[in-house]
């Protein structure tokens, strides 16, 4: 069993999947483990995630999808795949590494401590701190984080980084049992599913268990397939997800979907 397995959805990544530095830290950790999760590349992903698991069986794992299905769902496959081999803690993290795999090291520290549960990284532009983004996008980001937070009515300043982990706990698990019923945004469905369980299990103070950690390093890759047209898309499944979250009826559907798949 590995202590922490990190799971890394690729679609065409050929290009920017750093092999060097996925093997450096893997060999640097003998309890950490990468799950890739090849998306139904059509470049050569497939080829580049085969070689890293060939150099490092041990610490090294992937799972090839057949047709593209998402980074939601791919994430959501790997997890399972995860939790099923056994781990104390499980995340994702985006295969282009904006954010940097050392990264880990403070994420895991953190979860050593007992009361925190998840770790959710943070681009916050500090002193200090190299945090590199397209300025459009960055004020985008923030409109949309402010409207996240109001709608989990919990006070996290960056739901969308692509570096979270989380203690491998019931409510974590059961986030990830069913598929999201949204794909640009499934960070926050997440958050909010979490959040679902953990009060269903009369435990009001579980956000004293999660933590923001303020990335030290974040950096905008170009070959990005963020578009700006998927901001629409997102500012769509908000309302969806308000929807899901609010709505008498459809907020106990979902509810109740949710618990019976735990």
């Amino acid at each position: 069993m590995h202590k922490t397995v990190i799971v890394v959805p690729c679609y065409n990544e050929e290009k920017r999947l750093n092999r060097g530095a996925f093997l450096e830290a893997a060999s640097k950790s003998e309890d950490l483990h990468f799950f890739f999760v090849n998306d139904g590349s059509s470049d050569m992903t497939s080829s580049v995630i085969e070689e890293m698991r060939k150099a490092d069986p041990e610490r090294i794992s992937c799972l090839h999808l057949e047709r593209n299905s998402g980074k939601a769902e791919a994430v959501r496959r790997g997890v399972l795949k995860a939790i099923g081999d056994g781990c104390r803690n499980f995340g994702y993290w985006d295969a282009d590494l904006a954010t940097p795999l050392e990264e880990i090291t403070v994420f895991r520290r953190l979860l050593e401590e007992e009361r925190w549960k998840i770790v959710i990284g943070s681009r916050v532009k500090l002193l200090g701190k190299e945090i590199t983004r397209n300025e459009m996008r960055h004020y985008a980001g923030r409109v949309f984080a402010t409207f996240a937070s109001l709608l989990l009515r919990i006070p996290v300043y960056d739901t969308q980084c692509g570096a979270k982990l989380f203690r491998n706990t019931p409510e974590a698990r059961g986030a990830f049992s069913k598929p999201f019923k949204v794909k640009w945004i499934f960070d926050v469905e997440l958050l909010a599913r979490i959040s679902i369980l953990e009060r269903r299990n009369d435990n009001s103070d579980f956000i004293k268990g999660w933590i923001e950690s303020p990335l030290g390093k974040w950096t905008d890759i170009k070959g990005s397939k963020v578009t700006w047209f998927d901001f629409f898309k997102s500012a769509f499944e908000m309302l969806k997800l308000f929807v899901l979250l609010y709505a008498p009826v459809v907020k106990g559907r979902y509810e109740n979907e949710l618990l019976q798949s735990r």
